[in-house]
C-alpha cells in the first residue's frame, strides 16, 4: 500500500493529483479539503460509483483519520487502479499540518454520540 503524508499529498495535488474523499456526506459538508480537484464518494458507494474515478491520474484516497481509506485503497487496487495513494492520518492530520481546508460552520455537528449528531444552530 502506498501511504503518503498530508504534505506529500498536497504537493501531488499541486501537480494535478485528485483527492478522493470517502467520508460520509454529513462529514464533508462541514470540512472539505481545499484542493483543485476533489471527488466526494462516500465509502458505502465506492462499489457502484468507482467508474467515475479516473484511472490515468494520481488519486489520493482520504477520510477522517486514514482508516476507511485503507479499505477503499484495497478495493480500488482490486478494480485495477494503480495510481492510488492512501492519505495517512486523513483530514485530521491534513488540518494539523496547516494545509488548506474549507469550513462551513453552518454544517458543524454536535451530539453526545454518533447516533445523536445534529447540525448545530448558529444563533
Amino acid at each position: 500500500m502506498n501511504s503518503i503524508s498530508p504534505k506529500e499529498a498536497f504537493k501531488k495535488c499541486q501537480s494535478g493529483a485528485i483527492i478522493l474523499d470517502v467520508r460520509m456526506e454529513y462529514l464533508t459538508a462541514y470540512k472539505k479539503f481545499d484542493v483543485e480537484t476533489l471527488i466526494l464518494i462516500p465509502y458505502k458507494q465506492i462499489e457502484s460509483d468507482h467508474h467515475s474515478i479516473p484511472k490515468n491520474k494520481n488519486v489520493i484516497i482520504a477520510d477522517s483519520t486514514g482508516i476507511k481509506s485503507k479499505e477503499i485503497y484495497e478495493k480500488l487496487w482490486n478494480y485495477g487502479y494503480t495510481k492510488i495513494f492512501n492519505l495517512a492520518g486523513g483530514l485530521v492530520e491534513w488540518e494539523r499540518d496547516g494545509l488548506p481546508i474549507i469550513i462551513n460552520n453552518k454544517k458543524r455537528l454536535s451530539g453526545s454520540c454518533m447516533c445523536q449528531l445534529r447540525t448545530r444552530e448558529n444563533k
